[in-house]
């Protein structure tokens, strides 16, 4: 009955520590959180591991080869009998994280790993802690109830991190890696102190041992950290190139369209010349007619925006120019505040982003007259708020988290949102988007200050 009771402890013990690494992986690489299929898995392979660590004890029983009694000399984690349920669990994380929270494999490997490894150093940490304390070295025994005792000690830990972790979203990245830095280096200091202890007394190879082991997990987690840069980095580098041919797309079209009404401004006064011949003969007719062919421009620039941003008008005024050749309702309400500190290219890169999106997919929408854009820009007191609304068909896809383009051809696509958040960023704002009743909506919240024009 004891056995059952211990394996019973063993395969929950092994459900907690696949569960935690878990929450890790989805803070650590900024991943989705585990769910009901991740439990499930998580127990699955528990129980799996923990019959398998039976079934190789009994084998190496059965083939005369006795069992490690030299508990202080081998890393339990590494052993022969705990090594394939080790890797099984590993295994089982990084599949996990892979498949049900969109993680990095590598990267969740690498955690999957050092993690693994970790519980183990605690572990020993946790049963010397309470030898030391309880003078007694029973706690090192895992098939007692003093050493059952230890276990639960250092899980009912990593369950109150899991739970710290799950009320706590705003912790990933930077903070998680702080979190994570201050555990090994606690764990070094603790390791560094048993060499001062007696009862029990602990062999001064198996101090080397672990202390070795601590310095590795320090060094682990700061290789984590120069990875997760590294990425940042690169993928700012792309993002950046990309942004800057998008902005360079954009200030073409801008520059163009400024042509266009240039030469229409500097031509006005030879049109009203050549108005004026004709009526000073009364010639109304044709006055009429040349008056027919000069509407379409002169009606385009009456319905123009007008933000006090020259780039951002022109903008606004080309993508509703091809909102109209895709019969495409397009609406505009503007409160542009002046004289800000917001530059043009960013408005451009938020603005320029959300509006091509929004193109693209109210043009996919079979029936012309259920074709929408709607562009709404507030000032609410500092804060600049940029919001489009478009009519879409096909329902947006996500992937860890955030969306991803449904186009076929590569280029440009899929950094549309991300250039508009680099953008929203540098004036502490932030990018959100939501989907209902086949509208989508993009939100820029940007804080800005006024500068003065003296």
């Amino acid at each position: 009955m004891k056995n059952l009771l211990f394996l019973f402890s063993d395969a929950a013990a092994s459900g907690v520590q696949i569960m935690v690494c878990l929450f890790l992986i989805s803070r650590l690489l900024s991943a989705d959180k585990p769910g009901k299929k991740s439990f499930l898995a998580a127990w699955g392979t528990s129980v799996v591991a923990v019959f398998l660590t039976v079934y190789l004890a009994n084998r190496a029983s059965t083939s005369g080869i006795p069992p490690d009694s030299r508990i202080f000399r081998t890393l339990p984690c590494l052993n022969l009998t705990n090594l394939l349920p080790t890797a099984l669990e590993v295994l089982a994380i990084s599949a996990c994280a892979v498949r049900f929270q969109g993680a990095d494999a590598r990267m969740s490997l690498f955690v999957g790993i050092f993690y693994k490894v970790g519980v183990s150093f605690w572990q020993f940490l946790a049963d010397a802690g309470l030898s030391i304390l309880f003078h007694s070295p029973a706690f090192f025994d895992h098939r007692t109830e003093n050493g059952q005792a230890s276990i639960w000690l250092l899980h009912g830990l990593l369950i109150f991190l899991a739970w710290y972790l799950l009320g706590r979203r705003e912790v990933e990245g930077k903070e998680a890696f702080s979190i994570a830095s201050a555990i090994t280096l606690a764990g070094f200091l603790a390791v560094v102190s048993l060499s001062e202890q007696t009862v029990p007394e602990i062999p001064g190879d198996t101090l080397d041992m672990w202390t070795l082991l601590s310095v590795i997990l320090m060094m682990s987690v700061l290789v984590f950290r120069i990875n997760r840069q590294y990425e940042m980095e690169k993928e700012l580098a792309v993002l950046k190139a990309q942004q800057a041919e998008l902005l360079e797309r954009d200030y073409l079209a801008l520059n163009n369209a400024y042509a266009v009404n240039a030469k229409l401004f500097h031509d006005f006064h030879n049109h009203i010349g050549a108005l004026r011949q004709l009526l000073s003969h009364e010639k109304v007719k044709e006055a009429v007619e040349y008056l027919d062919e000069l509407q379409t421009p002169v009606r385009e620039m009456a319905d123009t925006a007008r933000t006090g941003d020259e780039t951002i008008d022109y903008l606004i005024n080309s993508k509703a120019a091809a909102a109209a050749d895709n019969e495409i309702s397009f609406q505009a309400q503007i409160e542009f505040p002046r004289h800000t500190n917001i530059r043009s290219a960013d408005l451009c890169a938020i603005l320029g982003n959300f509006l091509d999106n929004a193109l693209d997919a109210a043009k996919q929408v079979p029936k012309p007259e259920k074709r929408l854009i709607r562009l709404t820009i507030r000032r609410i007191n500092q804060m600049l708020v940029i919001k489009v609304e478009n009519s879409f068909s096909a329902q947006p896809v996500a992937e860890n988290g955030s969306l991803v383009t449904t186009k076929k051809e590569g280029g440009l696509h899929g950094w549309g949102l991300k250039s508009a958040q680099t953008a929203a960023e540098k004036y502490d704002g932030m990018v959100q988007t939501s989907h209902a009743d086949h509208m989508f909506r993009a939100v820029a919240t940007l804080s800005y200050q006024g500068i003065s024009t003296a």
